[in-house]
């Protein structure tokens, strides 16, 4: 290439390719190729003359062993060229989409009255059809190739003869007549000339195009004749319908025609007699009676079915519940009221039983004012519960004043007792004098109760009702107010709920416990907790706190003074059991089984055994423990603690101080002076039975031998019930390991047969169990596991030193694999690329769309700026012209 400047060097290049310069003189030869060859060699030329002279165009990678004979992708490349066709590829279609991103299409409905809602469905398929055919008798005009059929007079030209209606009759015509036809006289021969006018007039007609008008006229006219014709067959449909229908006797003495093989009707159809073969068989058969309509009747008349009931809401339910006890109580006050039962409130207020006069005298007439006794069949009238509720009230009234001065009197004694720390009852109610001693006559159970407020008013109202009718009394209430009849029923059922609370208090407070009542009232208490849960754990745990405070009480006057009240008794323990029933025992934490477990634990672990009584009622705790940890399994050793210390008062054994005992469990009363006489007594045990404990005897009772024998069954029962309970612990075998070496120790030859077996059954149960935990325990250990291996890898192996096998592996899945992560890669890298490109060029033409705004507001602004400056000149030259203007005034 010549040296010199760019422009010298193109100049020297396009004269040596011909493509500049003078055209050479000499003989002119004709051209063998094309123009459009010519251009091809030209621009190939251009080309080449420009990759000669721009070398950066094009972009070589060096290798570092070029290896001759082998081509290599990529070793060249054109990055301008690249870069155009990309730009290019990206106009085509990036910016394409990107003009296209918020644009949204739609579809323009055109169609005849679909947004017009005055017009019906009927309407707008009529104006469509109307265009339709407008549009077609528009095309077709001068097409003859069409389906339309051509006419004449309005007969249609194929279904014509060539030869009808020509004054050609048929041979038997002209045989009959003879003569030509007077139509074809008419219109052919020359008495026609005056109707073929008036005919071609009316041919005429036909092609002439019908107006809007004549078309929608038509179509209506067209319409209505297909309504008229459905209307004909409708109505002719029906008249065969009907007469069907007073043809059906007809077609029913032929249905329930009689058997043909019985009875003297069978010759009559179709038998083998001369007199039946003369005449139809219908016409034979007996006189059906017309009954049809009266079929119709029954069927109209039948009973209909009816829809089911849905199924009501319990608003409903409740709501139904109590008018139906407001019925009946009224029923009930009327028979009490000796009225006549009517259905409506009205006829029985008219219908009150007429007061007998003077001219009632009898033998036996009584003055009703003067007679106050029973009537017949009734309990009591209302005038004698007027005078009780009178006596009542006289009587409340001397009560509440006595009552009075006994408040003042209990109020100073409450405050020197809870300075002393004494013993606090759970219910103030006192007991009433009809329910300790023996009801009467039962009285007529009302439908409706007030709800009470207090525990005194619940106890007006049970005061003559029988326990078995306690339930239904509650039952009452509750349906009396349900929660959905009244807003307030919500707060008086809150009530109730503590109210039962403190009547299954009061009932199994000695001297008369009735447990079989709170077995009855335990349904509604549970429901009502369920209803209001806060409330009632609120009164629950109120009861428990006042429990603790009582059991502090006796613990800081000695637990153990005889005296103090360190164990609960038995109103206490039905309370217990009722929380284990009516609440979730198995439950990390819970807001009343939570202190009342800590509770009972304290009861365990703080008092000291004094009595027999004192047994019973840990053991009953200890069965209460068993109850609540059923389901969680949690380990209580106060109370695993109490029945071995139970067992060691009630057995006779060996043992004669605490060091001796085995294990490490506290006994603060092992052979106290209190505990001693609590043993049995080995002299008599003869008569000891195996039988269950008794609760309230064992409390209030004085201590026998049955009674320490039936205590010490309950205490062996519960040791083999908590060690079958806790045989999973990992700690089971030092648990009761001692328990097994004091049964062992104790002194059977002394006990009774059933003692004894109960005895010796533990035992080996125990044996039983401790050998299986024995068996089961391993001692601590490392963790064992495999070794684990050294890795090891396979040996790379390079036969040649070439870098081109660089990459190759032995193993081919893993060649496989990293061939395929690089690829992924590479591909990645490429899409990544790719993605900065786009954005880069998207950003480009969001850079050169806001560069136009900008000019253009530019070029807007100064538009505005130079005719506001024209306009300010302006008055600047005609505020001038008026100084000017003032100041030749002011000189002249």
């Amino acid at each position: 290439m010549a040296k010199g400047s760019q422009l010298a060097q193109l100049k020297t290049a396009l004269s040596k390719a011909g493509v500049t310069g003078q055209p050479q003189q000499g003989k002119k030869r004709k051209r063998s190729g094309s123009v459009d060859k010519d251009k091809e060699k030209r621009t190939a030329k251009l080309e080449e003359i420009h990759k000669r002279l721009n070398p950066f165009d094009t972009k070589v990678t060096k290798l570092k062993h070029d290896v001759g004979g082998r081509k290599v992708k990529g070793v060249s490349g054109k990055p301008a060229q690249s870069k155009q066709a990309g730009m290019e590829q990206r106009k085509r279609t990036l910016l394409k989409e990107f003009h296209e991103k918020d644009r949204a299409g739609g579809i323009l409905d055109r169609r005849f009255g679909e947004n017009d809602p005055s017009m019906s469905l009927e309407e707008r398929m009529l104006e469509r059809f109307t265009k339709e055919r407008q549009r077609a008798s528009k095309g077709t005009a001068f097409n003859l190739e069409d389906e339309d059929e051509l006419t004449h007079y309005g007969q249609s030209l194929s279904k014509l003869d060539d030869f009808d209606d020509v004054g050609l009759g048929l041979d038997d015509v002209e045989e009959d007549t003879g003569k030509i036809d007077a139509d074809i006289v008419k219109n052919t021969h020359f008495g026609g000339f005056d109707d073929d006018d008036k005919e071609e007039e009316d041919s005429e007609e036909p092609s002439r195009k019908k107006s809007k008008a004549e078309v929608m006229a038509e179509v209506i006219a067209k319409s209505k004749e297909h309504k008229l014709r459905r209307q004909l067959e409708r109505e002719h449909e029906d008249n065969v319908r009907h007469e069907l229908d007073q043809e059906f006797d007809a077609l029913r003495a032929l249905i329930y025609a009689p058997d043909p093989s019985t009875g003297n009707d069978s010759t009559l159809l179709g038998g083998s007699g001369v007199e039946t073969t003369s005449q139809p068989a219908v016409l034979t058969l007996p006189a059906v009676p017309e009954d049809y309509d009266q079929h119709v009747r029954e069927l109209a008349f039948d009973k209909r079915a009816k829809p089911k009931d849905r199924t009501k809401t319990e608003e409903e339910l409740a709501l139904e519940e109590k008018e139906a006890l407001e019925k009946a109580e009224r029923r009930r006050r009327k028979r009490m009221l000796g009225l006549q039962e009517s259905d409506s409130e009205d006829e029985g207020r008219s219908r009150i039983k007429r007061k007998r006069g003077g001219d009632d005298l009898e033998d036996d007439f009584v003055d009703d004012d003067e007679w106050n006794g029973l009537g017949a069949g009734l309990s009591g009238t209302i005038d004698n519960e007027v005078e009780a509720s009178g006596s009542e009230k006289e009587a409340s009234d001397q009560d509440d004043d006595e009552e009075g001065e006994d408040e003042d009197a209990d109020v100073d004694d409450s405050e020197n007792e809870a300075e002393e720390g004494e013993h606090e009852d759970l219910v103030q109610a006192k007991k009433s004098p009809s329910q300790s001693s023996t009801k009467g006559k039962a009285k007529e159970l009302p439908f409706t109760f007030p709800c009470p407020s207090s525990h005194e008013e619940f106890l007006s109202i049970v005061d003559d009702v029988d326990d078995d009718d306690v339930p239904t009394v509650l039952k009452r209430i509750r349906a009396l107010y349900h929660t959905s009849l009244s807003p307030d029923n919500k707060f008086k059922l809150q009530i109730l709920a503590t109210i039962l609370i403190d009547h299954i208090l009061y009932i199994t407070s000695p001297p008369e416990p009735r447990f079989s009542l709170v077995l009855l009232m335990l349904p509604h208490l549970e429901a009502l907790t369920k209803a209001y849960p806060v409330q009632v754990a609120e009164h629950f745990v109120e009861k428990l706190s006042l429990m603790q405070k009582n059991l502090k009480h006796g613990l800081s006057r000695g637990a153990l003074d005889p005296e103090a009240k360190t164990w609960p008794g038995l109103s206490e323990l039905t309370l217990l059991c009722i929380i284990g029933a009516t609440w979730s025992t198995s439950d990390l934490n819970h807001a009343v089984v939570s202190p009342t477990r800590v509770l009972l634990g304290a009861y365990l672990g703080l008092s000291r055994v004094r009595s027999l009584s004192d047994i019973a009622s840990g053991l009953f705790i200890c069965t209460l423990f068993l109850q609540y940890e059923e389901l969680s399994k949690r380990l209580v050793p106060e109370a695993v603690n109490f029945l071995t210390n139970t067992v060691l008062h009630l057995v006779p054994h060996h043992y004669k101080t605490v060091a001796s005992l085995p294990g490490s469990f506290p006994s603060p009363d092992f052979r106290s002076d209190m505990c001693r006489p609590l043993a049995l007594n080995t002299k008599v045990q003869s008569n000891i039975i195996s039988q269950k404990a008794n609760l309230s005897a064992l409390l209030s009772g004085e201590p026998t031998e049955q009674a320490k024998a039936d205590l010490l069954f309950l205490a062996l029962s519960l040791l083999g019930r908590y060690a079958d309970m806790y045989k999973s612990l990992e700690g089971f075998i030092e648990l009761y390991d001692p328990i097994l070496e004091i049964l062992k120790h104790v002194d059977t030859a002394s006990l009774a047969e059933a003692l004894r077996t109960q005895l010796t059954s533990l035992s080996e149960s125990l044996t039983r169990l401790l050998k299986f935990s024995r068996q089961a325990r391993e001692p601590l250990r490392l963790q064992a596991h495999k070794p684990i291996p050294i890795p090891s890898y396979i040996p790379k192996f390079e036969t040649t030193t070439s870098n081109y096998l660089r990459r190759q592996d032995p193993d081919h899945e893993r060649n496989e694999a990293s061939k395929l992560r690089n690829q992924y890669k590479q591909e990645r890298k490429g899409a990544i690329r790719e993605l900065r490109k786009d954005a880069k060029f998207l950003a480009g033409v969001e850079q050169q769309k806001q560069k136009e705004k900008d000019r253009a507001y530019h070029e807007r602004m100064k538009r505005v700026f130079g005719s506001i400056e024209g306009e300010r000149a302006e008055e600047k030259a005609m505020e001038r012209e008026k100084a000017k203007a003032k100041r030749r005034a002011g000189r002249k």
